[in-house]
């Protein structure tokens, strides 16, 4: 699983042209689901992403996770995290994960979320989404479980 973490002062998501949820303080969440994930995967990742230390303190250090701030999550999920622009000028998303199964394993990260985050918004699998976000910093973190510690 692959996530872009943005730290955010506030976010929204228009989903399908309706207007959907939004948060305070805390991180947007784009998802991507490969196709050789597996639900272990989404904990492995969520767990990694809630205990990160990369909210600010009152000297402006990152020294609090977000449990820390009472902050909030929004979670997208984002296929083309997986896109491979090694050849020619068109993307390939080959190493995204079948739909059926990468949607389960995002609903699953969600729940996740919701296990440890009082205000979690999300977008809908395979919508048409639009997300406003001040970003705050910026501080921007990608992960991948292929690279974290098991």
């Amino acid at each position: 699983m692959r996530a872009v973490v943005q730290r955010v002062r506030r976010a929204s998501i228009v989903i399908d042209g309706v207007q959907g949820g939004s948060i305070d303080a805390g991180y947007v969440i784009l998802l991507g689901v490969g196709h050789e994930d597996a639900p272990q995967d989404a904990e492995r990742l969520w767990n990694k992403i809630f205990s990160l230390r990369i909210m600010q303190d009152e000297q402006g250090k990152t020294n609090r996770a977000l449990a820390d701030v009472d902050g909030a999550v929004l979670v997208v999920s984002q296929f083309t995290l997986y896109a491979d622009c090694r050849r020619g000028r068109r993307p390939s998303f080959t190493n995204a994960g079948d739909p059926v199964t990468a949607n389960e394993l995002y609903e699953q990260f969600i729940s996740l979320a919701r296990r440890d985050v009082e205000h979690v918004e999300t977008g809908v699998f395979g919508a048409d989404m639009q997300i406003e976000l001040v970003n705050d910093g910026p501080f921007t973190i990608v992960l991948d479980t292929a690279d974290l510690a098991r």
